[in-house]
């Protein structure tokens, strides 16, 4: 791949329903994961999910609208204004406020070679895709 990639979020491939922007594979990068999801205001199915099968970290960053992601019970705000790091074994549930958020997701593996998962390739299946 060229030595630099520049894409516009809204023209990204995305699944879920266009919800969950395939950032990392637009950009081309192959060393970490990056994705973009935007979710609706007080969306409520964004899945409570932990890694610790993969052992990937996340780190949450809120680049418009707000959010609360809940862990062990307790909720946090994220905001353009607040970073969050996840750890892998750390269950994590995404609520986002009455504006709806846009939040980039940036995840790896301490310690061992990223592994990109197959929801996050160009042209993967979207998981949502209707079969009718």
């Amino acid at each position: 791949m060229a030595g630099h990639a520049v894409k516009r979020i809204d023209e990204m491939e995305a699944a879920y329903r266009g919800g969950f922007k395939r950032a990392r594979a637009e950009l081309g990068v192959e060393s970490f994961g990056l994705q973009v999801i935007d979710m609706p205001p007080n969306f409520e199915h964004y899945p409570e999910h932990d890694h610790a099968g993969d052992g990937q970290e996340e780190v949450y960053v809120a680049l418009r609208g707000s959010a609360e992601v809940e862990i062990h019970g307790e909720r946090h705000r994220l905001d353009p204004d607040t970073m969050m790091r996840v750890g892998p074994g750390v269950a994590r549930k995404l609520w986002p406020g009455n504006d709806g958020v846009r939040v980039l997701v940036v995840g790896g593996y301490p310690g061992k070679p990223y592994a990109a998962p197959e929801v996050t390739q160009l042209g993967a299946p979207d998981p949502l895709a209707r079969h009718d």
